[in-house]
């Protein structure tokens, strides 16, 4: 909840890590900070000296302060990943003037790839690789893939598919750092059995590796080598550090601004709700001309996100460009099954938009047989709440925590099903590959789709596998197939 620059008193805030929000008198966010002690830091702009010896651009911005808040995190790192959302998400205008342009590292991997290999990369681009993170300590991260590589000996050359050639300018391979896949002295399964062991790494489990390091680090000790532990020590270190439990609960962390029970009273004052809205759901539709149009359901539990109970929906009796039917027939599908399991209705319902949206909701509602519960439909142009059978919409002040809890809960249902929307068309991009083919139709798609599971997967199969999977499928559409799908890579 926003707070009044002359409310501030520095006792009130905690000596823990976080980040704060400044905003204008309009409460538009104009600052977002991290701080590894929020009290020290915040109390820094509030003091008469620091305005005098500030220079030009922090005056300004102390000058415009007109309201604040902030947000506790369990540790530094979980600060800089929060600070850096929230600066993507606002834009505030005193970061833009004072920014660095870096991007926090990400670890990439493309299993498309043949051999795949680690890299490092600053934007997280729909290309089809995974990607990890992102990490804030950039230099940590840097020594750990490197010897990610080599501990598994992965290749590290550039080009996509190595051959002799590569190899003879590889220093890697000649220090046995490298499996050396352009000699094929590992097979494609070998190599990939590296990379899966790989990947458990970069999904959190270290357990193993560290124990495997932790003898290193005992034997070189015990033979008084003890710069050669010092390094085994020092890599137990970043791995902790890099995929730990610690970072566990931010490297895919989205933005949580929701703000907890002091924003679920504020909105029940400002909707004049009978009840506490404790459970709320949100409701929006994604789609583009009409095409896989898509619906998610997001929630918050007291002002909390609610992942578990989110979930997402495919149109299916929808055939056009009409967001008003889509979402009736979402919300009576959702709706239908909570009533015939017995589940409780949430103590609010949200859906995005505006009179149209709010009305096909209730239709919706009413053609089940539902029994009555608070409904809102968010317009986004105004940020204006309607409620049923109220002509004029409730504009709630946006320095409120009550406004911000429900355009934080619309935001998310937005970005929720605009992945599930991107999936399915990248799926369908995928399959259309298939298309192309001389000789493979609907029947030989949908055929090799069920036998292999995915493009992705049918990507990784020789011919050899191809016509040894598929009955019918003879050695030149085998080798067609796979030279299509090389080339759509």
């Amino acid at each position: 909840m926003s707070i009044p620059r002359e409310n501030f008193k520095n006792s009130k805030i905690p000596n823990a890590s976080g980040v704060y929000i400044y905003r204008d008198r309009f409460g538009k966010v104009i600052y977002v900070g991290k701080a590894r002690n929020l009290r020290r830091r915040m109390s820094q702009y509030f003091q008469q000296s620091r305005f005098k010896t500030a220079d030009p651009k922090l005056r300004s911005l102390i000058k415009s302060i007109a309201y604040y808040e902030y947000q506790t995190v369990k540790n530094e790192d979980e600060s800089l990943i929060l600070e850096s959302r929230l600066i993507k998400q606002y834009s505030p205008r005193y970061n833009v003037l004072m920014r660095d342009d870096k991007r926090f590292l990400m670890i990439k991997i493309n299993l498309n790839e043949p051999y795949p290999k680690l890299q490092l990369a600053r934007v997280h681009k729909d290309d089809g690789c995974r990607y990890f993170g992102p990490f804030p300590k950039g230099y940590i991260l840097k020594d750990t893939v490197e010897f990610l590589s080599r501990y598994f000996r992965l290749r590290m050359c550039s080009a996509k598919i190595p051959d002799e050639c590569d190899h003879r300018h590889c220093l890697a391979a000649r220090i046995k750092d490298c499996s050396a896949p352009c000699l094929q002295k590992v097979s494609r399964n070998e190599y990939m059995q590296q990379v899966n062991e790989l990947l458990r790494v970069l999904d959190g489990d270290i357990r193993e590796l560290t124990d495997v390091l932790k003898g290193k680090m005992a034997q070189y000790a015990t033979k008084n080598q003890f710069e050669l532990a010092a390094k085994q020590r020092d890599m137990i270190s970043n791995l902790e550090e890099t995929f730990g439990a610690k970072n566990r609960n931010f490297r895919f962390a989205k933005i949580q601004a929701f703000t907890g029970m002091e924003a679920v009273d504020d909105l029940q004052k400002a909707l004049g709700l009978p009840t506490k809205p404790l459970v709320i759901e949100g409701f929006d539709i994604s789609n583009i001309s009409g095409e896989l149009a898509v619906a998610s359901m997001v929630c918050c539990v007291n002002g909390k996100p609610a992942p578990r109970k989110y979930r997402r929906f495919r149109i299916k009796t929808v055939h056009q460009i009409d967001d008003f039917a889509m979402m009736n027939e979402v919300i009576t599908r959702h709706f239908s099954r909570k009533l015939k399991e017995g589940r409780p209705l949430p103590d609010l319902l949200m859906v995005d938009g505006g009179k149209g949206q709010l009305s096909s909701a209730i239709e919706a509602l009413k053609s089940i047989g539902c029994p009555p519960f608070p409904v809102i439909g968010l317009a986004k142009k105004r940020e204006e709440v309607f409620k049923p059978n109220q002509s004029e919409p409730i504009l709630i002040d946006h320095h409120r925590s009550a406004l911000r809890l429900l355009q934080t809960l619309r935001d998310e249902a937005h970005r929720f099903a605009i992945t599930y929307h991107r999936s399915l068309r990248n799926k369908r991009l995928q399959e259309s590959l298939l298309d192309e083919i001389p000789g493979v139709g609907t029947k030989r798609k949908i055929a090799l789709l069920k036998e292999f599971g995915s493009v992705r997967e049918l990507r990784k199969a020789t011919a050899i596998e191809i016509q040894e999977r598929m009955s019918g499928v003879g050695e030149k559409l085998a080798e067609e197939i796979v030279a299509a799908l090389k080339k759509g890579k």
